[in-house]
């Protein structure tokens, strides 16, 4: 149910690269938010055209969806990790990271044919 999806404007680094930035955001967000591994999702989207700030110097975007609330405490943590990995893994400056945190209805988030509501 947690997702967690990057998009930036930055080149795709090697396949282990990926590889290992996309787990360990899912370790990080199982962990952030006490839920099973087992049902986090992670993307990657490298090579977006973007701006940020009227610039096309790198940039990420990056959406967290989960099935329930997330606190103040929860998402600050989050953007101070996620930013923090972004920036060492991709190079994209921290001030040139967005984040979106949104809860979800379990009937608003489908899995294996049913909903978590």
């Amino acid at each position: 149910m947690p997702l967690i999806k990057v998009q930036t404007s930055v080149d795709s680094p090697d396949k282990a690269t990926v590889d290992g930035l996309l787990k360990s955001l899912s370790a990080n967000l199982a962990k952030h938010l006490g839920k099973p591994e087992s049902y986090v999702m992670t993307a990657f989207e490298p090579n977006v055209a973007m701006t940020f700030g009227g610039t096309v110097e790198p940039a990420c975007y990056i959406e967290i969806k989960s099935v329930g609330n997330m606190s103040s405490s929860q998402t600050k943590a989050m953007s101070e990790d996620f930013c923090q990995q972004i920036n060492e893994k991709l190079q994209v400056s921290k001030n040139r990271i967005y984040i979106e945190f949104a809860d979800a209805k379990g009937s608003m988030w489908g899995w294996n044919s049913s909903t978590f509501g």
